[in-house]
């Protein structure tokens, strides 16, 4: 690909300006990588699984009703994993330690993606009217939103409120202690 020179540049920019990052990666939304500085990461596996994560995401926020998704954020006892929309057809997926500043991740990461979505879709030959009609259905990635075609679904039973004695919340299933923080592993 023609753009990949930039696209590696605007990588190691965001290295650069995001000490904690540990790895950037520039992928379509097909699984193939675009440009990658993913260090210790195989960068064809990540794409892979940047693109799985992306389906199940989209899905799960068109499922919800919360609109097209925009980002995908991961959080693992060693860090962050986040994703980004990067023009049409390509994703922007960053890695860091666990005590990046996740608000300026979000800012650099969405400033970066939109660089390069720019690039990837300049370089991304036009297309025509008939390629448009045969393309089916196209899978469009704007800067922000990730959008997946409508279709028709059964429709379900609007869920009761659950009611528990337990400190998980009953509408995410996630606690919401920390338990990471030493003071709520304590025994009282």
């Amino acid at each position: 690909m023609t753009a990949e020179p930039p696209i590696l540049d605007e990588l190691h920019r965001l290295r650069a300006l995001l000490p904690q990052l540990t790895g950037a990666l520039a992928a379509g939304v097909d699984g193939l990588v675009i440009a990658h500085d993913t260090p210790g990461v195989e960068p064809e596996g990540l794409a892979a699984l940047t693109a799985a994560a992306l389906g199940v995401a989209v899905r799960t926020t068109d499922a919800t009703g919360r609109g097209e998704l925009r980002e995908l954020l991961l959080r693992g006892t060693r860090g962050y994993v986040a994703t980004y929309a990067a023009g049409r057809t390509a994703v922007l997926t960053l890695l860091t330690e666990d005590r990046a500043n996740v608000g300026r991740l979000h800012l650099e990461g969405r400033r970066a993606a939109a660089r390069i979505g720019e690039l990837v879709d300049a370089a991304a030959p036009p297309r025509t009217a008939a390629a448009e009609q045969a393309a089916a259905p196209p899978a469009p990635l704007p800067a922000t939103p990730i959008e997946r075609p409508r279709t028709a679904r059964a429709v379900r039973a609007p869920r009761t409120p659950q009611t528990t004695a337990s400190p998980v919340t009953p509408v995410t299933g996630i606690s919401p202690v920390d338990p990471v923080t030493p003071a709520h592993n304590k025994e009282s």
